[in-house]
């Protein structure tokens, strides 16, 4: 399956999780949000080894991908308390979804020309000069 068909779907993904931590914010603490959010995601990985083991995937580690992947849990729990403080401050899914989803894409696609030397084109920088212009534009409406 060629990437951008993985991209679309976790887009979707994405925007479900936003909808949902919208919907549950000011009905439980912010706390017990990322706890059922841990518990959730533990059990998903859990299952998606299980699933990877009973159908003869290989399953390896190398410590040079250990610590990247402890990132993502800690950067993805610091996601969600920061989507739940924030829908819980009465901020509008609309301005705070794409302000804090765009500003994480921009800087992480700054992370890839910096750090990784991806490189920079013309058109990338047009690219994020319409996203900085976007966003503006919605914070702003």
């Amino acid at each position: 399956m060629p990437w951008l068909a993985y991209a679309l779907g976790t887009a979707l993904a994405l925007a479900l999780a936003d909808f949902c931590v919208k919907l549950a914010s000011g009905k439980l603490s912010n706390s017990l949000g990322l706890l059922i959010y841990g518990t959730s995601t533990f059990l998903a990985g859990a299952g998606w080894v299980l699933w990877q083991r009973a159908a003869g995937a290989p399953l390896f580690v190398r410590m040079e991908g250990v610590w990247p992947a402890v990132g993502v849990g800690i950067a993805f729990s610091a996601v969600t308390i920061g989507l739940y403080a924030t829908f819980g401050a009465g901020a509008p899914i609309s301005l705070a979804a794409p302000t804090i989803r765009l500003g994480g894409l921009l800087l992480a696609s700054a992370a890839g020309v910096v750090l990784l030397r991806e490189p920079l084109t013309a058109r990338y920088v047009v690219g994020v000069l319409l996203a900085v212009g976007g966003m503006y534009l919605i914070v702003t409406r």
